[in-house]
């Protein structure tokens, strides 16, 4: 009897310890499917139906969920009669430009009728980013969210949420948007600006036809909310509040930040901003809003969208309270917004600054005027890097790259611009020799880069939206005026700079980043105006193969598209 006890004492001591031992392993990695239908559907707003390209016929389109460590396929067939490309705006895709997505850059677009599978893992990032189409005009209505989890058992290094709610801000034209942006280029002139803004895809009761294309999102006075807030309109700035509460912002590009509050955050085309928010007030119904901040001679689309933040019980009869937002182009609040931002830099989440700079880059941002003879002015628009508008491909970079195709692109970028002159002085409307070309700088593996993005006043100055793919970069300074190569850097912060995938180069100023280029393929650098990156402001870097196989481009999958 006594060594029965005994076997079965053990056995069950053997038990849990094995219970212990395997539940302190790590989780494993899930393999995540989706399958994208791109299809075109009939929708209405502001009482305008129309057909427009969307995925699943959703707009916005589906929320992808991840968790760190997994991986995820996600199957694009292309339904529409336009091409299609689809990019994962802000995951990293570590020797797998495969998976980046910008047509012509790192694939050939998706042609009607043709499927492609995005493979690709989430390594070493968590929070919110989103995707979009990267072809033409078609990110306006093929767009949604990502939410990439903490690997299993990780906390959020901020109070836990009671719930979390995705919030996507957008636009909307009662047009065919592909019609608008080719009228524009066809005339040589911008094309029209949006006729409203949305959250979630609805402007919201302040529009007409609106009663039911209204985002509310019901909340219990004490609970704390996670806001995920992505900015996917194609050319605005955008202001966001919630009337009368607090926010608190706590990520940004998925990257956890030094907690702050804040009545409004500003947040760029292409940036993602996390931020917590507690029910707190008289329950009733208040109007979450977002409106567009320029601050430069440039006429945008001011309208405000809105959605509703609404206390549990209270009727829909009740008005909802309106916010307090920021004048349209009120500088100062967003030069002090930015100040505010700061990584995190835990133990647990490092700001691995690069120290020290291997190579010097120096970018000028420039629009200007060519002559069109068909144009209705008789000049079109341009835009360009160091005076060079980039010129499109026909073959995919990457695949010239990787295949070693001669005669797609040249690795001749200048570090800097050929003319140096008084960037942000007096307006000039010369083109400063503006050339045009599939002209790409080739970076080192491994090294550190510093650019610094300076704006001109070449016809006007005017706030930039710079998205890199592939990298997240440290934003180390910011300025207005003139970047002083022999002062500002002794001002940069090299602690704990925000760590971002899309920064915003100040109206009549300059941004200077930091990283490292340790993600071998081709990767885009380009305004997210979409305006703006049609007329040339963007180019691409080639990122050297490292030492060894495991720090080489990856090989192409076998149905990658074809040009």
């Amino acid at each position: 009897m006594a060594a029965n006890q005994t076997t079965f004492v053990k056995l069950l001591v053997f038990l849990v310890y094995g219970f212990l031992w395997l539940s302190c392993q790590p989780a494993e990695a899930a393999i995540k499917k989706y399958q994208f239908d791109i299809q075109v559907a009939n929708v209405s707003r502001l009482c305008h139906a129309k057909p427009m390209v969307t995925v699943n016929g959703r707009f916005p389109g589906p929320t992808i969920y991840a968790r760190e460590g997994d991986r995820v396929q996600i199957n694009v067939t292309n339904h529409a009669q336009y091409n299609m490309s689809i990019h994962w705006h802000g995951l990293k895709q570590y020797r797998n430009g495969w998976a980046d997505g910008p047509a012509y850059i790192t694939q050939c677009p998706i042609k009607t009728g043709n499927s492609y599978v995005y493979d690709f893992n989430v390594t070493g990032q968590r929070g919110t980013l989103w995707w979009h189409a990267h072809i033409l005009w078609l990110r306006a209505t093929v767009y949604g969210a990502i939410v990439i989890l903490p690997s299993q058992g990780t906390p959020f290094p901020f109070p836990q949420p009671d719930r979390e709610e995705v919030i996507v801000l957008g636009e909307w034209w009662n047009a065919d948007v592909e019609q608008v942006e080719n009228q524009g280029n066809a005339l040589g002139i911008p094309p029209n600006m949006s006729d409203a803004h949305t959250i979630n895809g609805k402007p919201g009761p302040l529009f007409p036809c609106s009663e039911k294309y209204t985002f509310a999102m019901e909340v219990e006075k004490g609970k704390t909310y996670l806001l995920r807030i992505v900015n996917a309109a194609l050319n605005d700035e955008l202001f966001f509040t919630v009337a009368n509460h607090t926010l608190t912002v706590v990520e940004i590009d998925a990257v956890y930040t030094k907690p702050f509050s804040t009545e409004t955050i500003l947040i760029a085309p292409g940036q993602t901003t996390n931020v917590l928010v507690r029910a707190n007030q008289i329950p009733g119904r208040y109007f979450m809003a977002a409106r567009p901040f320029m601050d430069a001679p440039v006429p945008v689309d001011n309208k405000t969208a809105t959605a509703i933040f609404q206390y549990k019980g209270i009727p829909e009869t009740v008005i909802p309270k309106l916010p307090n937002l920021p004048a349209p182009n009120d500088t100062e609040f967003a030069l002090s917004y930015d100040k505010k931002l700061r990584s995190l830099n835990s133990p647990k989440y490092p700001a691995n600054v690069p120290l020290k700079v291997d190579r010097n880059l120096f970018y000028t941002i420039g629009l200007g005027i060519n002559a069109c003879p068909t144009c209705i002015n008789g000049t079109r628009f341009s835009a360009s890097l160091n005076n060079i508008s980039f010129v499109m491909p026909q073959t995919a970079l990457l695949q010239a790259h990787y295949f070693n195709i001669k005669g797609v692109y040249t690795t001749d970028f200048p570090d800097k611009p050929p003319t140096a002159f008084n960037y942000t002085g007096a307006p000039l409307t010369a083109n400063l020799r503006t050339t045009q070309g599939t002209r790409l700088s080739k970076i080192a593996f491994n090294s550190t880069v510093e650019l610094v993005i300076q704006d001109t006043n070449l016809l006007t100055v005017e706030s930039h939206p710079f998205h890199l793919h592939g990298y997240n970069f440290f934003v180390v300074g910011t300025g207005i005026g003139n970047f002083d190569p022999k002062k500002d850097p002794a001002k940069y912060n090299l602690i704990d700079p925000p760590e971002r995938n899309t920064v915003g180069v100040p109206t009549g100023g300059w941004t200077a980043i930091r990283f490292r280029a340790d993600n071998p393929g081709v990767w885009f650098f380009h305004c997210h105006l979409e305006l703006h990156t049609g007329w040339g402001l963007k180019t691409a870097f080639v990122v050297e193969d490292g030492p060894g196989s495991d720090h080489n481009v990856l090989p192409p999958p076998k149905d990658l598209p074809q040009c």
